[in-house]
């Protein structure tokens, strides 16, 4: 595994051995960069579940101001440490050993993402969850973009929050990434 492009391009990531990080796969990665391209320089980036960091590492090596890791996993989250430092990308990262459900709650009120990507252990199926909760948050910037890996083809199960506009869904394999975006609030 490593980063594709940008500043860190090319550089080996390491993962954690066993299987309760699943580290997101080339073809997956590639469309999540394509889709997010335009909209990535100068950006603040979520990571939520960040396993090996790959993803937020990816968006600061192509522009993005911060990133930050979360998992509930110090081991994942050293890893995460040793893979921003081997990438050059420390400094504009912040780690945090946390459940998702406790750093969304303390993040309320004092972190605002524009972009946010939720990938929780597949039999788990916490991404629905985890929308909602950084939606009563306030965390997402207006227009964030989120995107979301897991094993089901709707995550909301035909109950999307009406605050979000589906963008995109696609199926890589066993996965499907959702990219969906925050609306613009009527004033």
């Amino acid at each position: 595994m490593r980063i594709v492009t940008g500043t860190a391009k090319g550089r080996a990531l390491e993962t954690l051995e066993g299987e309760l990080t699943r580290p997101t796969g080339a073809k997956v990665k590639e469309a999540v960069f394509s889709a997010l391209q335009f909209d990535i320089e100068g950006r603040s980036f979520l990571d939520l579940f960040a396993g090996s960091g790959q993803m937020g590492l990816e968006a600061l090596s192509r522009g993005a101001r911060r990133a930050v890791f979360v998992d509930s996993s110090k081991d994942a989250i050293d890893l995460v440490k040793r893979n921003a430092k081997k990438t050059g990308l420390f400094d504009a990262s912040h780690f945090l050993v946390s459940d998702f459900r406790s750093y969304i709650r303390k993040a309320s009120g004092k972190e605002s993402f524009n972009i946010i990507y939720i990938d929780p252990p597949y039999k788990e199926h916490w991404a629905k969850e985890a929308v909602r909760l950084i939606l009563k948050a306030g965390i997402a910037a207006p227009h964030c973009i989120f995107i979301a890996e897991s094993e089901e083809e709707d995550i909301f199960d035909g109950d999307t929050p009406k605050e979000l506009s589906i963008l995109k869904k696609k199926r890589y394999g066993n996965s499907y990434v959702t990219v969906f975006t925050k609306k613009q609030t009527e004033e």
